[in-house]
């Protein structure tokens, strides 16, 4: 019995190691005991490879068959990893069997109708725990999907906790991750940061943001149109040259986030502005600490989140473009994104600057994150600012300390 027909119906899309990496991120990223749920396993696919390297002594991973394998080979597949496998993954006939699970992948993308895509997603509510998360894909190439894509777009605009666009697949896929039920706001903190393929290993220890990958291949392009246009003209070098420092720009460093519960970790890189006290109608009630950070154009402008939580909320305010050192930075454009932790109301500002036009918040509404995780990134110069509640922690860090995102602790809970 194959979980969805319709659906399936239609021709196999192949998952490689990326895209089945981001499938399972979800359920790699749990540190506490955790249930999985894979439906249309197969014993050679990259999606069962990917939730089997995520195991962990206390998990549970449930395979349902795919239509291309049965059962039969799917154990003996299981049976050869050894019994600290076996013991920790459950085979089933059929989905009907199966039951609820924290994590529920589906391994096969969606290539359906937007009809078939919600019947799927309406089939597989009984198999979700309170807060669980659904990973599916979709290819991400027009006239592939017979209406699946914009269907689960219009899911991850009312449900949707990450989306990320792999393009090292063939066909390139986008993963969607949606969450039906609030998640307890308490399991933040057993996560690790999720997993991005919006960044672009260069090295062990590098990684190139996704926007740093388009800005060079724009400059690339120019380069390789004005020495077309004009052979004779040395007018090619300028774009050509500018490629490899716009792509700098956005580098995106692996970090070692602190082990301290009580660590609160910087969310960019730069110099710290202000450390003061003050109160924000639009945040709430109460006292915050708020701890300035200047970025410059040769800090990492990938942002981090300081403390594990619950995203609740975000919201733009519109303003100026002024300076990010001055003050008059306090009115400028500004996006908020609240946090609900274990330790009340966190919240983190991303202002534009003098030239910073864009910002970009990858963390939606309801996702869980784990401290020192990615969340955006601002494009060229700015400031980011971390609110904390003033009566529950305490600043380690004054005006002028240079600190780095994810890493530099720069205040404690108290």
């Amino acid at each position: 019995m194959t979980p969805f027909p319709p659906v399936s119906a239609a021709p196999v899309t192949g998952v490689g190691p990326r895209a089945a990496r981001s499938l399972t991120a979800e359920f790699a990223r749990q540190n506490a005991a955790t249930t999985a749920l894979v439906i249309g396993a197969d014993h050679t696919s990259a999606v069962l490879a990917a939730a089997l390297e995520a195991l962990l002594p206390g998990d549970t991973l449930i395979l349902v068959a795919s239509e291309r394998s049965t059962a039969g080979p799917l154990r003996d597949h299981i049976a050869g990893l050894g019994s600290w496998i076996a013991d920790r993954v459950r085979i089933v006939e059929s989905l009907t069997d199966a039951e609820p699970a924290d994590v529920v992948v589906v391994a096969e993308p969606l290539t359906g109708t937007a009809e078939e895509t919600r019947a799927v997603l309406d089939g597989l509510s009984k198999y979700l725990t309170d807060g669980a998360v659904v990973s599916v894909a979709t290819p991400a190439v027009p006239g592939r999907t017979e209406g699946a894509a914009a269907e689960l777009f219009r899911q991850s605009a009312l449900f949707g906790v990450g989306s990320d666009l792999v393009l090292r697949n063939q066909p390139p896929l986008r993963v969607h991750k949606l969450r039906f039920t609030p998640a307890d706001t308490a399991k933040a903190a057993t996560l690790a940061p999720a997993y991005r393929p919006s960044s672009v290993p260069v090295t062990r220890s590098m990684h190139l943001d996704s926007n740093g990958v388009a800005a060079a291949g724009i400059a690339l392009g120019l380069a390789a149109l004005a020495r077309r246009a004009r052979p004779s003209s040395k007018l090619w070098l300028l774009p050509a040259l500018a490629a490899a420092p716009v792509a700098a720009f956005f580098r995106d460093p692996e970090r070692d986030v602190p082990g301290d519960p009580a660590a609160v970790v910087a969310a960019s890189d730069g110099k710290v502005l202000s450390v003061e006290r003050l109160t924000d109608e639009r945040l709430g009630d109460g006292e915050f600490l708020r701890i300035a950070v200047f970025l410059s154009v040769l800090d990492v402008h990938v942002n981090r989140v300081p403390v594990a939580g619950r995203v609740t909320d975000y919201f733009v305010i519109d303003g100026g473009y002024a300076n990010a050192m001055t003050a008059a930075a306090e009115h400028n454009v500004a996006a908020y994104t609240v946090l609900d932790t274990d330790r009340g109301t966190v919240v983190v500002a991303q202002r534009t600057g003098l030239i910073a036009r864009r910002i970009v918040q990858r963390t939606p509404v309801g996702t869980l994150v784990a401290r020192g995780e990615r969340m955006g990134l601002i494009r060229f110069g700015s400031r980011t600012d971390v609110y904390l509640p003033a009566d529950r922690a305490e600043a380690t860090v004054a005006v002028g300390d240079k600190v780095r995102g994810g890493t530099s602790v720069i205040a404690r809970w108290i």
